[in-house]
């Protein structure tokens, strides 16, 4: 991922938003040299959603001896 600093983020930012819109890559935006933020394409975010609800529809159903992950769970408590 890139680095720009807070000064160029701020005068540059239609550029660095055109940037990111057209090459799919993010900027960390730095100030003094630490990372403070980052500008990042949406469709990044909603790849990570979508991996996420996947993951939850793949374990709906899924037992272990006949037994969810919940009766799992209380069957271990006193």
């Amino acid at each position: 991922m890139k680095t720009v600093g807070s000064y160029e983020a701020k005068t540059d930012l239609p550029r660095l938003v055109r940037e990111v819109e057209e090459e799919g890559e993010g900027f960390t935006i730095t100030r003094h040299g630490k990372p403070v933020a980052r500008l990042v394409p949406i469709a990044k975010r909603g790849r990570i959603g979508k991996a996420i609800k996947a993951l939850k529809k793949v374990r709906k159903g899924h037992l272990l001896n006949g037994l969810n992950v919940r009766e799992l769970r209380e069957e271990g408590r006193p």
